[in-house]
């Protein structure tokens, strides 16, 4: 049997009880807890998350993008140099990039300053890094499929597109 759907299932909506994964899968309980556990020993299923909308919190928070420029080390290539930097704590996620910059990092803290200087302090001192270019986000729209904010007329507002 495929995961492809149960993780599919799950990425939508990591709060499917078992039971419900059952139903949806036409799968026996033994089957379905047996595959989520190979799953998240195989590190497929990294973790359950839930997606807050920060702005509607009273929680001081900000997101920063960090582009990072680096040299390629003979037979590492970036991973030593990704592996110094996805070590941070305030690392939240992390990719390497074709284009301009090496690596993407996006980062969140308390303040601009507080972002900054872990930029300064840790981030470009990091021995192959050769630049970093940091955004700050203002404002989020939608994050992993779900959208934050609410239209203006509780309407959909796309525009139409005919041939």
């Amino acid at each position: 049997m495929s995961d492809g759907l149960l993780i599919q299932l799950l990425q939508k909506n990591a709060r499917y009880k078992v039971s419900d994964l059952v139903i949806a899968l036409a799968e026996s309980k033994d089957s379905i807890v047996e595959r989520l556990n190979r799953l998240e020993k195989e590190k497929i299923i990294c973790g359950y998350h839930t997606i807050v909308n920060w702005d509607k919190t009273n929680t001081e928070l900000v997101t920063a993008m960090i582009e990072i420029n680096a040299i390629p080390e003979r037979e590492y290539g970036y991973d030593r140099i990704a592996s110094h930097i996805y070590k941070y704590e305030e690392i939240e996620t992390m990719y390497l990039l074709s284009g301009d910059y090496d690596f993407m990092c996006i980062v969140k803290g308390r303040t601009m300053q507080e972002v900054a200087h872990f930029v300064a302090s840790k981030l470009a001192c990091i021995p192959g890094v050769t630049g970093t270019k940091t955004t700050f986000v203002l404002k989020p729209y939608k994050t992993d499929g779900h959208v934050l904010v609410d239209d203006e007329d509780g309407k959909n507002t796309r525009l139409v597109v005919t041939p």
